[in-house]
C-alpha cells in the first residue's frame, strides 16, 4: 500500500468526522517521505475542492445514483477518480489497485468488486455536469446566495477560484507566509508608533506581527493557550474568550482589531471542507457570536479610536448585517476570483465617547 494514498485514506475518514485536513495533513505526515507527504496532500485536497464532481461521476461511472454507499467506500472512489481523471503522472492500475486496497483494509470487502469495477470504467471523455453547481463543485445553496448578492459572473469566479491552490504568499514587512487578503486588514487600523493596540482574536499570530511592526504595543488574545503559539512574544499574550464574558481590562485601547470567527466562506481554496459541512443555519450563530464580541470589544475603544472588524467570510449575514447602525468609517471586500488570494470583509469603525450597538 503506498503510503500517500494510506495517509490520504485517513484524513479524509477524519475530515468528513469533523477534522481540518491542513491540522490532520501534518500529523498523519509526520516523517512520511516528502513525496508522498505532497501526493498526499494533492489527493486529499483535490477529493475535497472538486467533491461534487467526483460524487457525479460516482453515479455515472457506476451507471445509478449510488445513494447507499458507505463512507469508506465512497472516499475510496473519489481518490481513485480524482487520480485517474484529474492527475497526470499517475499509473492507472495504481490508482485503481490501491483504491480497491483500501475498501479491504477498511473493512469493506464486499465493496471491492464493485470498486474495481467502477474505477476500471473511469475514462478523461468530457461529462456534461447535470447543473451549475456541480459543475463548480459547490452547494447550490452557496452558488445562489453568491449569485444574489454578487452576480452570476463574480459567483463563478468565487467558485472557480476555490478549486484551485492558494496562493504562497509571503508579507514582506514581517517575513510570515501569509494571504495576500490577510495582508490588507492590519492597515486599515492606521496604527502609528506607540499606540496601543488590542487584537482580540490573533491567533495564529500573522495580523499581530504586522501590528508589532507598525510600532503597535500589541495585546494579543484568544480563547486558548494553543492557539497563542504561533504570536510572537514582543506581544503581550492573554487568554481569553471575548464572545463568552466582558473583557477584563481595565484599560482602552488606541486601536482594536476584532479579526472574528466566521463561516470561512472567503478561504475555500484553503478551506475546502468548508463547503460540505457548513449550512445556512450556520450563518446566524456566527453572526451572534461576532456581535457578542465586537460589543465587548467596542466598550474598550478610546474616544477617537479605530476599530476594525474583519471577516474571511462572503456573508452579509456575518458581515454587513453585523454592524446594524454603528459608526462605520468605511467598508473594505475582497472577492477570490476578483481579487488576489482570500475573500475578505472589514470594516473600520470609529468610536467618539462610548460607542457600542444600540
Amino acid at each position: 500500500m503506498s503510503p500517500a494514498r494510506d495517509i490520504a485514506f485517513n484524513v479524509l475518514k477524519r475530515v468528513h468526522g469533523g477534522g481540518f485536513a491542513s491540522d490532520l495533513l501534518r500529523k498523519e505526515s509526520a516523517g512520511a517521505d516528502p513525496r508522498d507527504a505532497s501526493l498526499a496532500e494533492t489527493i486529499v485536497f483535490g477529493c475535497l475542492r472538486f467533491q461534487a464532481q467526483l460524487d457525479y461521476l460516482i453515479d455515472h461511472f457506476s451507471g445509478r445514483p449510488q445513494v447507499k454507499l458507505d463512507e469508506e467506500v465512497r472516499i475510496a472512489l473519489r481518490i481513485g477518480i480524482h487520480q485517474l481523471r484529474y492527475l497526470e503522472r499517475i499509473p492507472a492500475h495504481a490508482a485503481v489497485t490501491e483504491s480497491v486496497e483500501l475498501v479491504k483494509r477498511a473493512h469493506k470487502r464486499s465493496a471491492a468488486g464493485f470498486v474495481n469495477a467502477v474505477l476500471r470504467k473511469v475514462n478523461r471523455k468530457p461529462v456534461e455536469w447535470p447543473d451549475r453547481a456541480t459543475g463548480h463543485s459547490i452547494p447550490a445553496w452557496m452558488l445562489e446566495r453568491w449569485e444574489r448578492h454578487y452576480g452570476v459572473e463574480a459567483a463563478a469566479g468565487i467558485a472557480t477560484a476555490a478549486l484551485h491552490e492558494p496562493e504562497d504568499a509571503v508579507n514582506p514587512v514581517t517575513g510570515r507566509h501569509q494571504d495576500p487578503g490577510a495582508q490588507s486588514i492590519v492597515p486599515l487600523l492606521e496604527i502609528e508608533p506607540g499606540m496601543t493596540v488590542l487584537d482580540l482574536c490573533a491567533a495564529p499570530g500573522n495580523k499581530t506581527a504586522q501590528a508589532l511592526a507598525a510600532g503597535g504595543k500589541v495585546v494579543a488574545c484568544d480563547r486558548k493557550l494553543a492557539r497563542l503559539a504561533g504570536v510572537p512574544r514582543e506581544a503581550a499574550r492573554v487568554v481569553l474568550d471575548g464572545g463568552a464574558y466582558a473583557l477584563p481590562f481595565a484599560v482602552k485601547f488606541d486601536r482594536i482589531l476584532v479579526d472574528a470567527p466566521c463561516s470561512g466562506t472567503g478561504t475555500l481554496s484553503r478551506n475546502p471542507e468548508i463547503k460540505w459541512r457548513m449550512t445556512p443555519e450556520d450563518l446566524a450563530r456566527f453572526a451572534l457570536l461576532q456581535g457578542t464580541i465586537l460589543t465587548h470589544a467596542l466598550e474598550h475603544l478610546k474616544p477617537g479610536g479605530l476599530l476594525v472588524y474583519a471577516t474571511c467570510s462572503l456573508e452579509p449575514e456575518e458581515n454587513e448585517g453585523v454592524l446594524n447602525r454603528m459608526p462605520v468609517r468605511k467598508t473594505h471586500l475582497r472577492i477570490p476570483g476578483r481579487d488576489r488570494g482570500d475573500g475578505f470583509f472589514a470594516a473600520v469603525i470609529t468610536s467618539v465617547g462610548s460607542v457600542g450597538p444600540q
